[in-house]
């Protein structure tokens, strides 16, 4: 009887954890797969469109990515990228991104400038309704550490 009763509860248990991660990977599936919406024309949708550095060291590595991704039903072409000063260089794709392709601008901001900073990256392209877009990188680079001073 005992060991009925085991059988019993072990074999729900084990339905319930089966079902459990069938509905988690669902979910999860359900997630990644979300539609763009689409445009006529060569789209250019973003992942994020600011990118915050945080608090980063006196002349850490100053390189982020913006990416995007063409959500339209024609070749995206980036004819163009400028940063709003010497200081933050942008990185332009050379190649056409097609229809339902992720494309990468590149962004490096010089980390030598000790202090808060919000700058822009003006993008130039062929996209429909939006042939020009604004992404801001910001954050704080640090100074370098004070060195100790030792009295004799």
């Amino acid at each position: 009887m005992r060991k009925l009763l085991l059988l019993a509860m072990l074999t729900i248990l084990g339905t319930t954890v089966s079902n459990a991660q069938e509905t988690s990977k669902k979910t999860k599936k359900a997630n990644t797969t979300a539609t763009l919406p689409k445009v006529d024309g060569a789209g250019m949708v973003f992942e994020n469109e600011t990118i915050d550095y945080g608090t980063v060291a006196h002349n850490a590595d100053g390189n982020r990515q913006f990416v995007f991704t063409n959500n339209g039903n024609k070749p995206l072409i980036i004819t163009n990228t400028q940063g709003s000063c010497g200081c933050t260089v942008p990185t332009t794709p050379k190649e056409p991104i097609a229809p339902g392709a992720k494309g990468i601008i590149g962004v490096k901001y010089a980390t030598d400038r000790v202090g808060p900073f919000t700058k822009t990256v003006t993008v130039t392209s062929n996209a429909a309704g939006q042939p020009s877009k604004t992404l801001t990188i910001k954050g704080t680079v640090l100074p370098d550490a004070a060195p100790a001073t030792t009295k004799s």
